[in-house]
């Protein structure tokens, strides 16, 4: 008997917590949708508002494209001689090429990349907003949230998207090229060879799969950071507080998704 007002606490606690998870994924899910819809709306870009997003894009994006770039370019020839060496070795020259592509281009650069954007520009971005939002709190009228949304959010959210993206897509192409100089060397020889491989790894399946991982992978970073600091305060846990609620699941989210592009690529 002295276990069930135990049992009923417990199982009270689980009612509530499962019931804040669903309305923060909830949240998550609103956001998207009603920024998405203003998105694609013509008269969200306004003069003041196409400022502000060509502001965020290259403010987030230029400063922090060359120096990733050539972070992933050094592991990247770390990683690429690794792997040919290796595969010299093993007499498994043939598959060096089909490997390094794999786990670099496929897998390692868009979750990297992803990440990245999140700790330099859609993390901070989250925090901007609360900022903003609490500044903002003595007007919490219907026309001044819209305004926060339109002025402030969808150009951080629209700017996080694109730098994840960015940082993704020239990465990838700097690494296929240093994958060819470090195979065949700088000769136009191993061409063929080379499209060869690249093509057979990117069949329509797989690029497909690609592309949606990249473009989930933007989404999640630079939407849930967001969600999370415009969530309710009373949703949040005792002691936890609502950006790091937003960045377990951010980060669940991101496990989610490259579950999927595994299961997708390989089975």
């Amino acid at each position: 008997m002295a276990a069930t007002p135990f049992a009923q606490l417990t199982l009270a606690d689980l009612s509530r917590g499962a019931r804040r998870a669903l309305a923060g994924w909830w949240g998550i899910v609103a956001l998207g949708a009603l920024l998405l819809e203003w998105a694609l709306s013509l008269s969200t870009y306004g003069r003041e508002n196409r400022r502000a997003m060509a502001r965020h894009i290259v403010g987030d994006a230029a400063p922090v494209l060359v120096g990733f770039t050539v972070l992933t370019a050094l592991i990247g020839l770390i990683v690429i001689r690794i792997v040919v060496v290796t595969a010299l070795s093993y007499g498994l020259t043939q598959y060096a090429l089909e490997m390094v592509v794999r786990v670099l281009v496929l897998e390692l650069i868009p979750l990297t990349a992803a990440l990245f954007a999140a700790l330099r520009c859609t993390i901070p971005n989250a925090a901007e907003v609360a900022a903003l939002r609490a500044q903002a709190s003595g007007h919490a009228s219907a026309r001044a949230t819209r305004e926060l949304l339109q002025h402030d959010v969808l150009p951080r959210v629209a700017s996080g998207v694109f730098s994840a993206l960015l940082l993704a897509a020239v990465s990838c192409a700097v690494t296929l090229v240093l994958a060819y100089l470090l195979v065949y060397g700088p000769v136009s020889s191993g061409i063929d060879g080379y499209t060869r491989t690249v093509g057979q790894v990117f069949n329509p399946a797989v690029s497909l799969i690609f592309g949606l991982k990249i473009g989930f992978l933007g989404l999640a970073v630079a939407l849930v950071p967001m969600a999370a600091v415009l969530g309710d305060a009373r949703s949040t846990r005792r002691g936890t507080s609502a950006e790091v609620q937003g960045l377990v699941r951010m980060f669940l989210l991101i496990l989610l998704i490259e579950a999927a592009s595994l299961v997708g690529n390989y089975y």
